[in-house]
């Protein structure tokens, strides 16, 4: 069984890691050159594509907006059923990456076309500029539009009845609690009614390690996922 055990010192540098520099005034500044983007294609005359996206503001004061993904055989005037909707929320510590970023934008094109679904993919606030339950609030904010949203896309394809939570890392926390918020005021968010949570790999930590941490800490060293961790947890919770 493994044992815990407090570090004296780290052997790495959470910081070079990820690829982020501190800033004195509490700010990060994130080298995105290691996590490439993809812009999104609305554009229906592009037939390669089996699936269309675009991005729609949300708060503007927040900067928060939604990469929103449509499979293309909706488009066929014999396709008549409305779409399952999923709300996606990415990865990356709840401090880096976006919903523009290659690997989500990849995974949300993929899993549009195969289901097919209509997907919502939310660009939350991110840490430690803005610490959590902002992304929590963002998600919630995402939840409110989508019922009210007057998007073209939205209201002609999607089933509102049939809506999942998604999301994998610091993505599946937010689907978590995203889920207990939205549990809580059920009558509120008609005729988006949720079906459902998908958690790939969710984070989720605390004072105590869990199973998890634990296996970590025997991965890397307990130094190095310790350390790696505290940092996290340091500047992620308000």
């Amino acid at each position: 069984m493994l044992e815990e055990s407090t570090p004296s010192h780290s052997t790495i540098d959470p910081y070079k890691f990820l690829q982020i520099v501190p800033n004195a005034d509490g700010t990060l500044t994130r080298n995105c050159s290691n996590y490439p983007s993809t812009v999104a294609t609305p554009d229906p005359s592009d037939h390669t594509l089996l699936v269309l996206s675009k991005d729609v503001p949300i708060n503007q004061l927040n900067n928060t907006w939604v990469r929103i993904f449509l499979p293309r055989q909706v488009l066929d005037s014999s396709f008549t059923t409305k779409l399952p909707l999923l709300v996606h929320f990415h990865g990356g510590g709840f401090i880096i990456l976006s919903a523009a970023t290659k690997i989500f934008h990849d995974f949300c094109s993929n899993i549009a076309a195969k289901l097919p679904a209509v997907i919502v993919s939310l660009d939350y606030r991110l840490a430690p500029e803005h610490r959590l339950p902002a992304a929590y609030e963002d998600a919630m904010e995402v939840l409110h539009w989508i019922k009210t949203a007057k998007d073209e896309w939205l209201q002609k394809y999607v089933n509102f009845s049939y809506c999942f939570l998604m999301g994998e890392s610091a993505g599946g926390n937010i689907a978590y609690h995203t889920g207990l918020r939205a549990a809580a005021e059920v009558e509120n968010l008609l005729p988006l009614k949720i079906r459902g949570l998908i958690l790939n790999i969710p984070f989720f930590s605390g004072v105590k390690r869990t199973e998890s941490e634990l296996r970590l800490t025997a991965i890397l060293g307990v130094n190095q996922s310790s350390f790696l961790l505290q940092q996290l947890k340091d500047n992620v919770i308000k």
